[in-house]
């Protein structure tokens, strides 16, 4: 595409950087397109079936290790983070020591990110056709095969914890990353260093040892995993493991010592709402399906759905210390329509003689 003639390069990288923070993204770094280093390992997790039913991993082939192959004629990519911890919320492990509590992952007590920042990504792209005219672009956050933690990475935004999670000095890992596929031939950043050394809390405190080694995780063990991606039935074994979290898993990054920096967000969609920071799981369980649509309307939790919703409650309810009143509410979902549904029903009432 044609570009403003008095394209400066290394005045945009810097312009970019300032509109992205002016628009609420905390750091914003550029690097090429280059993942050959991160690529065979990628495959071998795929390879080896790390990936669970994520089939559209394998579909997506080397596009999300090669960005040229996603969006052709990408130079660099603009990655950019925000933090999403939201103030004021109960305190996550006082939620996870009180079984008849919901835990709800932080990031999802708010609005849907993947709206947020997609739409702060593509005024930052309104921005640079402001300043150069046309160019070719792309914005993306967990919404399509893009390697972003590595991409961040070498953009020097942080590094790749032993939780695969992305990790800043300055900020721990309580944030959401957000990327731009551009054609533009933008200066690049230095790549971050991995600061994690000897440590391993994030790997000892997963409850099903869902990270198997060092920057590898078993999806298919992964309470983030069997609470949202997995449909069918949560395996048995894995069930009571899961305790009260109904969505989402936040232990790795409640144990990594680098969140003792974290931020709370600036940002007032991540604020919590409808008090799901501080809630029952009987209180959940007893939403109908209208209920859960009006309420998780522009959640990320409406993605998962009622069934799915009301089977994770089963899970847990199924874990929390037996009380007449966690009997009575799961056996008024012993005729529910689904029948994954009541499976999970009439094993939590087992768990509980």
């Amino acid at each position: 595409m044609q570009r403003h003639p008095s394209f400066d390069p290394q005045q945009l990288a810097a312009d970019i950087k300032r509109w992205g923070k002016a628009l609420g993204f905390r750091h914003i770094g550029i690097t090429d397109t280059d993942l050959s280093a991160a690529e065979p390992q990628y495959m071998e997790w795929l390879q080896q079936g790390l990936h669970g039913s994520m089939d559209y991993m394998v579909k997506h082939g080397t596009k999300r290790t090669r960005p040229a192959e996603l969006v052709p004629g990408t130079l660099r990519v603009i990655s950019a983070r925000m933090d999403y911890h939201p103030p004021a919320t109960r305190d996550s492990s006082e939620i996870l020591q009180h079984g008849e509590q919901a835990f709800i992952s932080r990031y999802a007590l708010g609005r849907d990110y993947h709206k947020v920042l997609r739409a702060r990504l593509q005024q930052l792209c309104d921005r640079i056709t402001q300043e150069i005219g046309a160019f070719g672009h792309r914005a993306f956050t967990d919404s399509a095969p893009v390697l972003e933690t590595h991409l961040a990475e070498k953009a020097g935004l942080g590094w790749r914890g032993k939780h695969t999670l992305l990790i800043a000095r300055e900020a721990g890992s309580w944030f959401f990353l957000g990327e731009i596929y551009t054609d533009l031939p933008l200066p690049t950043d230095e790549p971050a260093k991995n600061h994690c050394g000897d440590c391993q809390a994030c790997m000892e405190i997963c409850p099903t040892n869902a990270i198997i080694a060092p920057y590898t995780v078993d999806a298919r063990r992964c309470i983030s995993y069997l609470t949202i991606e997995l449909k069918q039935s949560i395996p048995p074994e894995l069930r009571p493991l899961i305790g009260n979290r109904i969505y989402g898993c936040d232990d790795c990054q409640l144990a990594c010592p680098w969140n003792r920096f974290a931020q709370t967000t600036a940002e007032p969609d991540f604020h919590a709402r409808h008090g799901l920071d501080d809630v029952t799981l009987i209180e959940l369980f007893g939403w109908d399906e209208s209920t859960f649509h009006q309420r998780m309307s522009g959640s990320a939790i409406h993605r998962i759905g009622h069934e799915q919703w009301l089977r994770n409650l089963a899970v847990a309810l199924g874990n929390t210390p037996t009380a007449p009143e966690i009997i009575a509410a799961l056996r008024g979902r012993l005729d529910h329509p689904s029948a994954l549904v009541r499976e999970h029903v009439e094993w939590a009432l087992g768990r509980h003689g």
